[in-house]
């Protein structure tokens, strides 16, 4: 599914080294993939050009997420545009976390 990309330069960047370390420790949480479900570097799905597709990463515990779309821009006429949207709710899941 797509959800919302606004940005003007921003896109995830690191070191072969590092996003290895990254995959190992299961940290890419989300990526830019094609029709057929690999990441890519092609700009019809990944925007912004972030290194291997990479869209989100997490901290080593996994308790801190970091992302590029934006899962907030979800509603009535927010991204009326843009195909297949889909609410994440990784705001509520968060707050019900820690309920």
């Amino acid at each position: 599914y797509t959800i919302p990309a606004s940005h003007g330069e921003g896109r995830f960047v690191a070191s072969d080294g590092w996003i290895k370390k990254l995959v190992e420790n299961g940290q890419v949480a989300t990526r830019y993939v094609d029709l057929d479900g690999n990441p890519t570097m092609d700009e019809d799905y990944n925007p912004n050009g972030s290194y291997y597709g990479i869209e989100g990463i997490t901290s080593p515990d996994g308790r801190i997420l970091g992302k590029m779309a934006h899962s907030e821009r979800i509603g009535n006429s927010v991204g009326i545009n843009i195909l297949g949207n889909q609410d994440q709710q990784i705001f509520a899941s968060g707050v019900s976390y820690f309920k």
